[in-house]
This record gives structure tokens, C-alpha cells and sequence, in this order.
């Protein structure tokens, strides 16, 4: 278990109030969150600077001092993931925290494969030579995420929401041959700051649509510098609804993406199977 968070705008966009001052900001998630567990075993938030990820992480709650608020205060950006974890595989360590960083790519999980250490075995041939070199933690997350990386490397032909779907679905095999009766949890950003793709499997998630600016009712500005010959787009992401607006849950087994239009697109993971 853990409480994730991914936004995507048209244009950059200020998330302060969404992480930390929201009536339920990801920092307060991570101290108490819809069923009242903790997430306290680190955090991290990531954005992108000239197409370069920007990340910074602790092995710490969110919710303890003012690295976290300083951290989500910074951020102005098009794309941006942020994450508490709530340990289930692997320590509490830098190496364990999310998001995961590769070259331009930005990876967060919420959720757990069970018997990971089985599911390994078959995913492990799967991970070029190169990428395994870089594995640097022990959560079934950061596996997760080579897993994918060589599967575009593979394949960059193929669309990223196909492949991950396709992906996803392989380590739902797997699992389910090793015990049909356990649960997994497959909730995943992966995003390289142009392209954003995740899932749904297991675990609550929500969206909210902005088609235009608002004034937030928190801080009471708008969170862009807007350009006035360009519609206001972005769709956030998130386990839980962050304030009292219009959020909507995303149908549990799906793979999504946003597109170019900055409009969520999402298919069945049973399509890829």
C-alpha cells in the first residue's frame, strides 16, 4: 500500500495545494489515509526542468517537517509524480523510495505482487542485461519498472500504453500461476515528461479533469501563468480524491494514457492479455 500522485498539463502548473494544503493533500495521506493506515516510510516528488526529471526523496513521512512542503512548494511544471510509501516489499531505504528515475523516464507504484521473490524468476530474463545493472533497491516496484523500460527498448515501435498493458498483463500471469488466490496490486505511473501512461489494478484511483482556469479555493490564485491563446487543460491523478471537487474514480483493471490533447484515454488490461 501506498498513496501516489501524477498531474499533466498544457502548461506549467503549480501543485502546492494538491500535495500539501488540499482538505486531503497528499501529505496528510500520508499520515492518515481513506482506511485509516499510515504511509509513513519515505516520499518523493518529481518533475521535469528542460525535459530533465527533476527528483528529490526521503526515507521519512511526509508528513514529519518541511522538506516535503519545500519540495512540493518548488515544483511548477507540466508533469509532475509524487509518492508516500507504505512498505510491503523491500526496506525503508534511498534505494526503496519512489519514483524511480531512469535517463527521462519517472516510474511510482501502488500496490504489491505477491510472492515476488517467485515472480522475479520469470521476469528477471525479461530485463536487458544493461537495465539490471541499474536495479539498485529490493521492491517489487523498481522491477516493475526495468521490466517495462525493456519491453520499449524491445519494442519502441509499439505504443507505450500497449506495451505497458501487455507488460501488466505478463506479470498478472505469472502471479496467478504461482497462487490464483492472491491479490495484486498493479496501480503504476510511468512517464519520460511528454508521454504518461499508468494503470489500475487493486487499488482505489481517481481523476480530475480541468478544462479551464479556476481560482483554487485554498490559496486563492490560479496555479498557472496562463497564456491567454490557449485553452487551460491538465488531469490529475491520484489513490485518493484530493479536494471536494468533481474527482471521479478510474474503473478498476485499466490501462490509460493522456494524450496529446492532454485527454485521459484508458482500454481494459484484459485487451492486452
Amino acid at each position: 500500500m501506498c498513496r501516489l500522485y501524477a498531474m499533466r498539463a498544457n502548461e506549467p502548473t503549480r501543485v502546492e495545494c494538491s500535495l500539501v494544503r488540499a482538505q486531503n493533500a497528499l501529505m496528510y495521506q500520508s499520515r492518515k489515509d481513506a482506511d485509516n493506515l499510515v504511509h509513513g516510510h519515505g516520499w518523493g516528488v518529481a518533475d521535469y526542468s528542460d525535459g530533465i526529471p527533476l527528483v528529490e526523496k526521503q526515507t521519512w513521512a511526509a508528513f514529519h517537517g518541511e522538506h516535503f512542503k519545500k519540495a512540493a512548494a518548488r515544483v511548477y511544471a507540466h508533469t509532475v509524480v509524487a509518492h508516500v510509501r507504505r512498505a510491503t516489499v523491500g526496506g525503508t531505504s534511498p534505494e526503496n523510495t519512489h519514483p524511480f528515475e531512469h535517463g527521462r523516464w519517472i516510474f511510482a507504484h501502488n500496490g504489491t505482487i505477491p510472492n515476488f521473490l517467485k515472480v522475479r524468476d520469470h521476469m528477471m530474463p525479461h530485463i536487458d542485461p544493461l537495465l539490471q545493472n541499474d536495479i539498485r533497491g529490493t521492491t517489487d516496484s523498481e522491477h516493475i519498472f526495468y521490466f517495462l523500460l525493456s519491453l520499449h527498448m524491445e519494442h519502441p515501435e509499439v505504443s507505450l500504453r500497449k506495451l505497458v498493458g501487455q507488460g501488466l498483463n505478463m506479470i498478472m500471469r505469472w502471479s496467478s500461476e504461482i497462487d490464483p488466490t492472491a491479490r495484486i496490486g498493479l496501480n503504476i505511473i510511468l512517464t519520460d515528461g511528454d508521454q504518461l501512461v499508468g494503470s489500475r489494478l487493486g487499488r482505489t484511483l481517481w481523476q480530475l479533469v480541468r478544462e479551464n482556469l479556476h481560482v483554487c479555493p485554498i490559496c486563492g490564485k490560479t496555479h498557472v501563468h496562463h497564456e491567454v491563446d490557449e485553452a487551460y487543460r491538465a488531469v490529475e491523478i491520484a489513490s485518493e480524491p484530493l479536494t471536494d471537487e468533481d474527482w471521479r474514480t478510474l474503473p478498476d483493471g485499466i490501462v490509460y494514457s493522456v494524450d496529446e490533447d492532454f485527454y485521459l484515454l484508458g482500454e481494459p488490461l484484459i485487451k492486452y492479455a
